[in-house]
């Protein structure tokens, strides 16, 4: 049991790692990730709304009517996603503020429905915590993994910190949209370079 809970966790933070592995939530990977900040805190909400609507999913597998399932997870992922949206006003308003739209938009990330149709509506309601914490983390660290490689050479800075001289010339290029996809295009490359290795 344990490491079947082990194995559902960790299968998160590589082998099903959301934007490089299963291509899925690229809106916000794309959008959100200008700043390390940014991107870690639309990661740690995504995780928060994923861990709790599969918990939630999985324990009423069995009571949901398969006709209705799909339209049962949305109204359960919007749920929490108005909960972490309360709790981001209320505790990280200058964050809140940053990710804007990008917070209510979470319900209709793909991870989350994919995730409750996919793994919580076939498997316990432990089995199903773990595998959103593993996905929620793992979505998180390539968020932040983004957000810091576009931080750093977009602005010359990490968490709003200058990490170069005076004399460093930013690659203004790396904030704006075309730089999201370019970032995202060279980490697949070395995500699938490491991963045949």
């Amino acid at each position: 049991m344990a490491k079947t809970l082990t194995q559902e966790f960790v299968k998160g933070l590589w082998e099903e790692i959301p934007p490089f592995r299963l291509v899925l939530g690229l809106c916000p990977t794309l959008a959100v990730t200008k700043s390390v900040e940014n991107g870690i805190g639309m990661g740690v909400a995504t995780a928060f709304v994923l861990v709790f609507s599969n918990i939630l999913v999985s324990a009423l597998r069995k009571i949901i009517p398969a006709k209705v399932r799909i339209a049962c997870f949305i109204i359960v992922i919007a749920t929490f996603v108005t909960v972490v949206e309360l709790l981001m006003q209320a505790f990280t308003y200058p964050l809140f503020l940053k990710l804007g739209i990008f917070i209510p938009l979470i319900v209709v990330n793909c991870i989350l429905l994919g995730r409750a149709e996919a793994f919580a509506s076939k498997n316990g309601v432990l089995a199903s915590a773990a595998d959103g914490l593993g996905i929620g983390i793992g979505f998180t660290l390539a968020l932040g993994a983004l957000g810091s490689l576009r931080e750093i050479l977009g602005s010359g800075t990490f968490f709003g910190k200058a990490v170069f001289g005076p004399a460093f010339q930013p690659f203004s290029f790396m904030v704006e949209a075309p730089g999201a996809f370019v970032c995202l295009g060279l980490m697949l490359c070395l995500m699938n370079l490491a991963g045949k290795k």
